[in-house]
């Protein structure tokens, strides 16, 4: 086993994209890693005394040290794991324009995929649904931009945006399925549909990706005991 790969821990929940990013990134680095499965009815003691703070997963514990919030999970593992390929862009600029980015999805688009999933009523349903079609093709232009005409928005294999953006698509194939409403697809964001296949065939990704029909049921089971979504 290398050095530094000595008791990779991860705390998650298996449907969270969160979970995922810091999953897809110790795949990426090819890093071996025990997933310890979290309850979200009974969150264990070492989830509390990892992450005091937000009480909440992902946790990535390296050398019994806690690393906490998905994204710098994902940099950390990019940068304390030299074996495999690098995550977060080389030049400045550009890991500045990948991060910006990121923070849109987590603070903008994707609190507003989770509220269409529970609008009530034809008028805020349709208020939603634009907002967040508004979001893709803002994403869409991104990516055509980033991408530079290549598969990913990292260039010709996923890195940091990839990871940030395409952790959401478990739950865009949800919400797609509970509203019936096409959200990425070839005729509204033709880039990001090519994009969103190819980063789910990644070796990085594939044994990390939900299926959306068990999504779809954790879905209807945290609705009814929760009142939401993952």
């Amino acid at each position: 086993m290398p050095k530094g790969e000595e008791a990779v821990k991860v705390l998650g929940v298996w449907a969270s994209p969160f979970v995922m990013r810091a999953r897809i990134a110790l795949n990426m680095k090819s890093v071996k890693y025990e997933f310890l499965q979290e309850n979200l009815g009974s969150k264990s003691q070492l989830l509390l005394q990892s992450n005091p703070v937000h009480k909440k997963v992902p946790v990535l514990i390296h050398e019994h040290k806690p690393v906490c919030e998905s994204l710098i999970i994902v940099e950390y593992v990019d940068q304390v794991f030299s074996s495999g390929p690098s995550i977060l862009p080389s030049d400045p600029y550009d890991r500045a324009i990948a991060r910006f980015w990121a923070a849109y999805l987590d603070d903008k688009w994707y609190p507003t995929l989770k509220a269409m999933a529970g609008a009530k009523g034809e008028k805020e349903i349709k208020v939603v649904i634009q907002q967040v079609e508004e979001g893709l093709a803002l994403l869409e232009d991104a990516y055509n931009k980033i991408s530079k005409g290549k598969p990913f928005f990292a260039g010709d294999r996923i890195g940091y945006l990839d990871i940030a953006f395409g952790c959401f698509l478990g739950w865009t194939r949800v919400t797609e399925t509970v509203t019936g409403t096409a959200l990425i697809d070839e005729f509204k964001t033709p880039g990001l549909a090519k994009w969103a296949e190819k980063f789910c065939e990644d070796d990085a990704v594939k044994p990390v990706m939900p299926e959306t029909k068990k999504l779809v049921e954790f879905f209807h089971v945290i609705r009814a005991k929760f009142g939401g979504s993952a």
